[in-house]
């Protein structure tokens, strides 16, 4: 299977080598066509005149306001402070 590919295209490659061609192909022309005279336009014309401005089209409604939140609740109180003990930091090095 890893060799597959690679074998069928080389074997392709030497069957379709192998196949004889002609030596030389001979083309022979078609007899010319009859000749036609077309008319061909010249330069263009001036440029028109410019058309008029379309009408403005009509503004939209405003949408409406959303409403207003609720309210949040008012927490609970807290406890007060103790008093009277003095705690100092003594920072070490």
């Amino acid at each position: 299977m890893k060799y597959s590919m690679i074998f069928a295209a080389l074997s392709a490659t030497l069957v379709l080598s192998a196949c004889e061609r002609p030596s030389t192909t001979v083309v022979t022309p078609p007899a010319a066509p009859a000749t036609t005279v077309v008319a061909v336009p010249g330069p263009a014309g001036p440029t028109g005149a410019t058309g008029a401005t379309g009408d403005t089209a009509p503004k939209g409604e405003t949408g409406a306001t959303g409403s207003t939140g609720a309210t949040g609740s008012t927490g609970a109180q807290g406890q007060p402070g103790k008093t009277g003990d003095t705690i100092v930091v003594v920072p070490t090095r």
